[in-house]
């Protein structure tokens, strides 16, 4: 993965929890997958409030 062994995924890994905490870790973890999840969402259904304004027919064909 990216040319990373095992001791360097352990060091990044423990610097993280130096830096986060270890309390913290499992609310970054949510946060990251619930807006990957928003994100996957909001790119896959239509949008919800259309709000580009409708020709209307009727005035053209005057």
């Amino acid at each position: 993965m990216f040319g990373l062994g095992t001791q360097e995924l352990m060091i990044i890994l423990i610097i993280v929890v130096i830096l986060f905490g270890a309390t913290r870790l499992p609310q970054i973890g949510k946060g990251i997958g619930e807006a990957i999840k928003n994100f996957k969402k909001a790119t896959s259904e239509k949008d919800e409030i259309d709000v580009t304004p409708k020709k209307d027919n009727t005035e053209e064909k005057k």
